[in-house]
């Protein structure tokens, strides 16, 4: 089998070949038909995770050992099973990769995102990037039903990070109003599922003309450039009732910042992306404004069981889906490093 992997920290991938896995025990054979190229992608590229003030962690102390393939919004058919799996040979799925070590508290109560020693699909071991991947369990080999298979491997971290960062924030109502920071694929993914999951005004910000404008597409109720300079007081302006929830998508002290500073009392932030920095706040202001800080971090098994039920039932994501041959794979994250990617990204297994 071929695969593009990570041969040294910091340097485009290089293909590989290897002999295909055969499953043993409950491990399914997954032959790949797309893997979605996610941002997070780039931060494992590099071989460490800015934590801010000088910190950071490498993927090495985390156990990824080169050469390693990265991908973990993979779907694709079964290609085999181990005489364990309980599912069929030839059925289409589409891989929950945020797998635990499946014998800790957290991952015996369901909460394997909680697992200390984590072995997810494409950040821990080998993931999407090639023409096969081995997941460990028949269980994270979900049914997509009728939903386009590009648009359901989105559903494997794009679109649960946006549906379970929506499931954090309290009630809101039509008078409420929510803002996204971020409008690359996740907060355009967040802002559709947003429309069939709450019934506030969505607003998003970003510092990219055309997703904004693609934000203002799909329906945002306001979009703000945060390159302005009265960006925060035009989103004062925009919810004079306060600003009751804010997702960040970027992850950045300027970012998470912005969404503490502009969301009302009582409101609720909740931080997802991995931008990466250290945040300097009152720790006062807390309390005093009766604001809730969160971090939510892609989603649960059930979690996503339950997004793609909702997508059989609701077109909620309507992100745009470009693809690539998975032999242009640096390319691909080159495209998305320099910010030139609206939507989503796939490459395509055999191209």
């Amino acid at each position: 089998m071929k695969s593009y992997d990570i041969v040294e920290w910091g340097r485009p991938l290089q293909m590989q070949l290897r002999e295909t896995p055969v499953p043993a025990g409950t491990q399914v054979l997954v032959k790949i038909e797309a893997c979605g190229v996610c941002h997070s992608d780039l931060h494992i590229q590099t071989g460490a995770l800015d934590l801010g003030n000088g910190r950071k962690v490498s993927f090495e102390s985390v156990g990824v050992e080169l050469p390693f393939t990265m991908g973990h919004e993979i779907v694709g058919t079964v290609a085999a099973a181990g005489p364990d799996a309980r599912v069929a040979v030839g059925s289409r799925c589409v891989v929950y990769p945020w797998q635990g070590c499946g014998q800790c508290r957290a991952c015996h109560a369901g909460r394997e995102l909680d697992c200390d020693f984590g072995a997810a699909l494409g950040t821990r071991r080998r993931g999407g990037y090639a023409d096969h991947v081995l997941v460990p369990h028949d269980r994270y080999v979900l049914d997509y039903g009728s939903l386009d298979p590009l648009l359901a491997a989105t559903c494997a971290c794009s679109g649960l990070t946006a549906y379970s960062a929506l499931r954090k924030l309290p009630d809101l109502e039509a008078d409420d109003s929510l803002l996204l920071i971020g409008a690359g694929g996740l907060g355009l993914a967040a802002l559709g599922l947003a429309k069939g999951m709450t019934a506030a005004r969505i607003l998003v910000a970003d510092i990219d003309d055309d997703k904004l404008a693609q934000a203002s597409r799909a329906g945002a109720a306001g979009t703000f450039d945060l390159r302005q300079a009265d960006a925060m007081a035009a989103l004062r302006a925009a919810a004079p009732a306060g600003i009751r929830a804010v997702i960040d998508f970027v992850g950045s002290p300027q970012t998470t910042e912005l969404g503490v500073s502009v969301v009302g009392r009582g409101g609720t932030v909740v931080v997802v992306g991995l931008f990466g920095g250290a945040l300097s706040l009152s720790t006062a202001l807390l309390p005093m404004r009766n604001i809730a800080l969160k971090g939510s971090y892609v989603g649960t098994l059930q979690e996503m069981r339950d997004l793609l039920a909702l997508l059989q039932r609701e077109p909620l994501l309507q992100v745009p889906i470009g693809t690539y041959p998975m032999s242009r794979i640096n390319d691909a994250l080159g495209a998305l490093g320099a910010g030139k990617v609206v939507g989503r990204i796939l490459a395509m297994a055999g191209e």
